[in-house]
């Protein structure tokens, strides 16, 4: 562009104003750091009763493990946690007590919300925003309530006399799932409804038929290697459940019992045999941790030999293994481990302690303050019981004490066992706290585990 009024000047060269450039150039860094920059979200609410909650973490769970994301107090009932701007979607772990893994809730986060709720002891946990959690509450809510009726149709007895009332059942929970897996299309909380598809029967089923197809179907619509699906507590449900939740309504014996149990197991290991090692190793150890806990040993040792204990090595996590082994020690049915003492110049061995119905091994330390509280009154209750026996390990740091306070319980048998927690007896019987009770039959098999002396004398006397 030349200027019409002279031909004599150069071609136009635009004159810039410096503040004009400065605007320009904040308003670009501005723009770019918007777009660069994630937008931060919070999780937010209340907790009551307000006086029961003083803190809460946040952990972000990756398929069979957690890390650390955000912590924040509670006050007075309320808080708010800011979430890291470079926080991933997917499922976050909100702990509020101890043990952890005791009090805890999930919920799910997809990157574009805030998250807020209200949660009642009572009553339980309540979103007021995130469409992604209410949606998956809501979901889980009306497909529970409508498989209960199911178990209810069964319960009542109607059986195949009123078929029209089944079949309606079966069209009320297609309805409710089909909605929900149109209406989350494009949502996170879409993973969990698709993959929690129930089985649904299109004509009347006798009980066992029902169970058997469902079992059967288990597997249809569940994407073991979905890795939301494996960072949530609902797959980690699903598989555990699938393993532990019986398909027959008849009376069968322990032995039948933990047979079909280890059948279940073997199926979920095939199903996750394309999943990695953590993944498998976090799913084992819970199908271990239910079995040892509902006293199915033989279960307990299967999944620990056949699968666990060579994860464990795969993952280098041989705590768990040590841990185990432990347990295996101490259990319920278990012989109790070796504990020998001189009587004189005798060696006495507790396996071949003799006349008597039941065995008492208690440890304890004459430095307790709970022992020496707890076992004089149990001391006066089992001296006139000729059927019991009681053998007392002091943990001590030296013989001085433990002689005074030991001769005070006469009609107890006793073993000091020097180096306290560090002693043979104290591993060999996974010794945490002071007094500790077992109690043993009359082959020296341990049969419980009391926590107090009451609980000693109320175990003795039923």
């Amino acid at each position: 562009m030349k200027n019409k009024k002279s031909n004599s000047k150069p071609p136009f060269v635009p004159i810039f104003n410096s503040n004009s450039v400065m605007k320009q150039l904040l308003f670009v860094l501005v723009l770019t750091m918007a777009f660069s920059v994630r937008a931060q979200y919070t999780i937010s609410g209340t907790f009551s009763p307000t006086k029961d909650y003083t803190w809460l973490i946040a952990y972000g769970l990756q398929p069979g493990t957690q890390g650390y994301v955000a912590d924040t107090a509670i006050n007075d009932g309320k808080f708010s946690m800011q979430i890291p701007p470079n926080a991933p979607a997917g499922m976050y772990r909100l702990v509020y007590g101890i043990p952890q893994e005791e009090f805890y809730f999930d919920v799910l986060y997809n990157g574009k919300e805030n998250i807020q709720f209200n949660f009642d002891a009572q009553k339980g946990i309540s979103f007021v925003s995130s469409e992604e959690n209410k949606i998956f509450n809501a979901y889980f809510r009306e497909i529970t309530g409508v498989k209960q009726e199911f178990m209810d149709f069964y319960a009542s007895g109607k059986t195949d006399t009123d078929k029209e009332a089944y079949k309606k059942l079966g069209e009320k929970l297609e309805d409710i799932q089909t909605a929900y897996e149109q209406s989350t299309k494009n949502m996170m909380v879409h993973d969990f409804v698709k993959a929690n598809r129930p089985y649904i029967p299109s004509e009347y089923e006798t009980t066992e038929t029902y169970w058997q197809h469902k079992k059967d179907q288990f597997f249809k619509h569940l994407d073991v290697k979905n890795p939301i699906l494996q960072a949530s507590g609902f797959l980690t449900d699903k598989l555990t459940n699938y393993v532990f939740t019986p398909i027959s309504t008849e009376r069968i014996s322990k032995t039948e019992t933990e047979k079909t149990l280890q059948e279940n197991i073997r199926t979920i290991h095939e199903k996750l045999k394309d999943t990695g090692s953590s993944y498998q190793m976090h799913i084992f150890h819970k199908i271990w941790n239910i079995a040892n806990a509902s006293g199915f040993n033989d279960t307990a040792d299967f999944v620990f030999t056949t699968y666990l204990k060579n994860l464990a090595q795969i993952t280098d996590n041989q705590k768990i293994i040590a841990d185990i082994e432990v347990n295996n020690r101490i259990r319920n049915g278990a012989k109790a481990p070796e504990i020998t003492w001189k009587d004189g110049n005798t060696t006495k061995k507790l396996s071949e302690w003799e006349d008597a119905e039941c065995y008492v091994v208690i440890f304890w330390s004459s430095t307790c303050s709970h022992c020496l509280k707890e076992l004089p009154p149990l001391h006066k209750k089992l001296t006139s019981n000729d059927d019991v026996k009681v053998l007392a390990v002091g943990l001590e740091a030296n013989e001085a004490n433990w002689k005074i306070e030991s001769a005070k319980l006469d009609h107890f048998e006793h073993v000091i066992a020097l180096g306290k927690w560090e002693s043979e007896y104290a591993k060999a019987y996974a010794i945490q706290r002071t007094p500790t009770y077992f109690i043993l039959d009359k082959e020296k098999r341990i049969i419980a585990n009391p926590q107090t002396d009451k609980e000693v004398v109320d175990f003795l006397n039923n």
